[in-house]
C-alpha cells in the first residue's frame, strides 16, 4: 500500500513538473523572477521620426520580453515592439533619442542590446 501511495505522489509531481517545463519553453512561464503579466501598452504622442532595431541577448521567455519592453517604454518618446522568437526589438521614437540611451535602459534590466545596422 505504501508503494502505491509513493508512486501516485511521484506521478503527480512529474505531471506538474512537465506542465511547467512545457510552459517555460513556450515562453509562458515566469522563470525570471516575475510574473508573466503583460506590460502596459504605450503609444507615441507624435509621429515616428526614428526607428532602431536591437538584438537582445539573454531574453528567452515572455517575462524577459516584458522586462525589455518595460525598460524601453520607460524612456520618454520611445515605444517597443518585442519579437521574442527572433530575440529582437523594434524601437520607434517620436523625437531624437540616441541609441545608447535605449541600450543603457535595456542593460539596467540585465540584458545586452546590440544595435542592428
Amino acid at each position: 500500500m505504501t508503494n502505491i501511495i509513493i508512486v501516485i505522489v511521484l506521478l503527480i509531481m512529474v505531471t506538474f513538473g512537465m506542465r511547467e517545463t512545457i510552459k517555460h519553453f513556450k515562453g509562458e512561464g515566469a522563470c525570471c523572477g516575475g510574473s508573466s503579466s503583460k506590460p502596459k501598452k504605450k503609444k507615441l504622442k507624435n509621429k515616428v521620426i526614428c526607428t532602431y532595431y536591437f538584438r537582445i541577448d539573454g531574453m528567452h521567455c515572455q517575462n524577459c520580453a516584458n522586462a525589455v519592453s518595460g525598460a524601453i517604454n520607460d524612456v520618454d518618446g520611445a515605444v517597443a515592439k518585442v519579437d521574442l522568437n527572433k530575440k529582437m526589438v523594434k524601437v520607434s521614437c517620436d523625437r531624437e533619442i540616441d541609441a545608447h540611451v535605449i541600450e543603457e535602459a535595456i542593460s539596467k534590466r540585465g540584458y545586452e542590446a546590440i544595435l542592428m545596422k
